[in-house]
């Protein structure tokens, strides 16, 4: 666990990878609250015995059921703790080069690739690559922003 304590710490570890996260599986059970909370009820996430036909072999996760995954990933990993609040500011760049399979385990691992100052405090852009046990191409490739409030 790494923990920023000033905006001067963030800026010194850009570049830096932040480490990997332990492997998280992706269960049906998990797939289907995720297609439940989302409205998302597409086959190939929830319908075993469709999936089972297709080109998968089964069914996946839906790629933002990966993407929620990243403030999980996250607090395993780092923590700022400076500022008034930290803020989810948004995302870039966010590809899912390879589906997850359910059944499969999955772990992150981010790196600091921006510090910028912005009139409302400072912006962390974090890289994440985010792979499959066994995947050739990771699962999901994004950048995302948090905001530091002074």
């Amino acid at each position: 666990m790494r923990t920023f304590t000033s905006i001067a710490a963030i800026e010194a570890a850009v570049g830096d990878e932040l480490g990997t996260t332990d492997w998280v599986q992706i269960t049906q059970e998990r797939v289907d609250r995720f297609a439940e909370l989302s409205g998302d009820q597409q086959w190939i996430h929830v319908d075993v015995e469709r999936a089972a036909a297709s080109s998968f072999g089964g069914t996946i996760a839906h790629g933002y059921l990966t993407l929620s995954m990243l403030p999980a990933f996250a607090a395993e990993l780092y923590t700022i703790d400076t500022g008034s609040a930290r803020l989810n500011y948004g995302l870039e760049k966010v590809r899912f080069p390879a589906p997850v399979k359910v059944g499969t385990k999955i772990r992150a691992t981010p790196r600091i690739k921006e510090v910028r100052a912005v009139p409302a405090g400072t912006q962390v852009l974090l890289g994440w690559t985010v792979e499959a046990e066994g995947a050739e191409r990771p699962v999901c490739v994004a950048e995302s922003i948090t905001l530091v409030l002074p």
